[in-house]
This record gives C-alpha cells, structure tokens and sequence, in this order.
C-alpha cells in the first residue's frame, strides 16, 4: 500500500526546487533538491512524476505567491496609476522578500521547459493588469497582445532594476522603489 502524500513534504520539495534553481540554475539535481527538503531522492519522484512536473508544478506555485503579492487588495475603482502603483509595490516587495523565488521564476520563465497549459494557468489572475497594458495600444500603435507583452517586459525590466539597487543600498528602498514606478508610469504614457 502506498504512504499517503504529506502536503509539508511536498511544499518542502518546492521551496528547496526554488533555493536550488536559483542557485545553480535548472540544472540543479533532484539529488540537490532532495537534500535541501530533507528527502530521499525517491521521494521527490514519489510527489512529481519527472523533474518536467516539478518544474511546471513550481512555476504555478511561484507564480501564486507572485499574483497575490501584486494582486491582493488590487484598487479595481482606483485610478490606472494608482493600480499599476499597487502591482508594482507588490512585485517589487515579493521580489525583495523572496530572492530565491524571483531568481527560480525568472528561470523557469526563459527555460522553454514549462508548458502551454502551465504558462495560461500561471497567467490568471492577472486580468486587471493585463487590461491596463493593453489599453496602451490606443497610444502606442501596437496591437492590444503586443502592448501587453511589450509593457509587460517593460513592467518586469524596470522592476528587475529598481530591486537590484535596492539589495545594494537597502537604506534607499523607498526611493528606488518610488524611481522605477515614475519611470514606468512616464514609459506607459502616463503624466
């Protein structure tokens, strides 16, 4: 008969997978994986069927913490500004909080190994933000998907840079933080 699964072991299997792929990138072992969540390598296997599940499976759950980090509280009656201020305030304090998360999504993101159905299922969630990028077409002469992808990529870049000065001068966080939102906001067209 088979042990029934320990959803603790599972989070612990992707919470290492996170450590260990931003560490040492999607190479990174099940052994390594294993050791970090404290398992027998078996029983990684025993939670995810190949090392593909388990890449898929963490891109879903990072993607969880990141959407509820950006979207929880989302201001829907606010101001397009004031709704792009809360999304990146949440993405960019995610990304500081969780280093390891950010490093091992930004990965999984650029790997080509998460599928199509993970990728949408990742994509939920976002709606909002999603519109708001698309509305940009009208001024950008862009198509509504390309806005979204472009100012998406624009969103993250922007956000990559602010949260790298900040973990080198910690004690300008705010200022980082409130300088690549003005610049984001002015590359939106926003005034």
């Amino acid at each position: 008969m088979a042990r029934p699964r320990s959803h603790d072991k599972r989070n612990a299997i992707l919470a290492a997978a996170s450590q260990a792929f931003a560490e040492q990138g999607l190479s990174a072992t099940t052994a390594r994986i294993a050791r970090l969540a404290g398992v027998a390598e078996g029983t990684v296997f025993t939670y995810f069927e190949n090392k593909d599940v388990l890449l898929n499976e963490l891109y879903l759950e990072l993607k969880a913490g990141l959407r509820q980090a950006m979207m929880a509280g989302y201001p829907n009656d606010g101001t397009p500004e004031q709704q792009v201020r809360h999304a990146w305030n949440g993405y960019v304090a995610w990304g500081i909080e969780c280093p390891s998360a950010r490093e091992a999504l930004r990965q999984l993101g650029v790997s080509g190994r998460i599928d199509t159905d993970h990728r949408a299922a990742g994509a939920e969630g976002f709606d909002e933000l999603g519109a708001l990028l698309r509305e940009r077409s009208l001024v950008s002469g862009l198509s509504a998907e390309q806005a979204q992808a472009f100012y998406g990529a624009l969103f993250v870049s922007m956000a990559e840079a602010s949260m790298e000065f900040i973990k080198q001068a910690p004690e300008q966080a705010d200022v980082y933080r409130d300088a690549g939102f003005n610049a984001l906001w002015a590359a939106l067209g926003g005034r």
